[in-house]
């Protein structure tokens, strides 16, 4: 797929973090108006083989530590593996709750609450059940200097639309997380109607323990 995406290389400093030193690069793009990160470890200027989390905004999970999705604990299992390997990106694209904002992805939350799963409430809110895009992860790798990446991730539809942007993608990582009594029907329900990589015999509704039953998440 062509695209005339371009991105903007806006300004890039150090961060060291609990997971290891990183730097950070933030990009603009001709796209949208937001403001998309890359989070790089070591040198992948022409390397190949440079292993990749891209990964979408999600405040209630990466900032405020929901159990309602497994959305930091995926992001947080990807800077341990890029920090261990020595080398890597996470792409952390501004693109909240599968593309539809903070405000509609809590609204959905209501109706979750009411009984719908995650894609029909998207659905009846008026939305697609993923309305991401990533055309400017692509452009984003490409003005990093990848070659090919092992792209960690469970969604083949990601896959799928990476190599439409010309990704070479060589292998598939998969995405580690916990299945917790909050988060069991969400993961099922993403295993059943979106085709995630996940192990279904795993993901029944676990029951709570006070609040905090869990166990870990089966991958294949």
């Amino acid at each position: 797929m062509k695209t005339n995406i371009v991105v903007e290389r806006r300004v890039v400093t150090r961060l060291p973090s609990q997971f290891g030193d990183f730097q950070l690069v933030l990009y603009t793009s001709n796209r949208d108006q937001k403001e998309h990160l890359a989070l790089v470890k070591g040198i992948v200027d022409q390397e190949e083989n440079v292993l990749v989390r891209v990964h979408s905004e999600c405040f209630t999970g990466d900032i405020l530590g929901s159990q309602r999705c497994d959305c930091g604990e995926q992001l947080q299992n990807a800077m341990r593996l890029i920090e261990a390997e020595g080398q890597g990106i996470v792409l952390y694209l501004r693109q909240e709750g599968r593309g539809i904002g903070l405000l509609e992805k809590l609204r959905a939350y209501n109706l979750q609450d009411q009984g719908l799963d995650t894609v029909d409430a998207n659905l009846v809110l008026g939305h697609l059940a993923d309305e991401r895009d990533y055309g400017v992860a692509a452009a984003m790798l490409q003005d990093l200097g990848v070659g090919s990446i092992r792209l960690i991730t469970n969604n083949p539809e990601k896959i799928s639309q990476l190599q439409k942007y010309n990704v070479q993608i060589n292998t598939r990582v998969p995405a580690t997380a916990q299945i917790l009594a909050n988060n069991a029907t969400y993961l099922f329900t993403k295993a059943v109607r979106m085709n995630h990589f996940l192990n279904l015999d795993g993901l029944q509704p676990v029951p709570r323990k006070n609040g905090h039953g869990s166990k870990h998440l089966g991958l294949d």
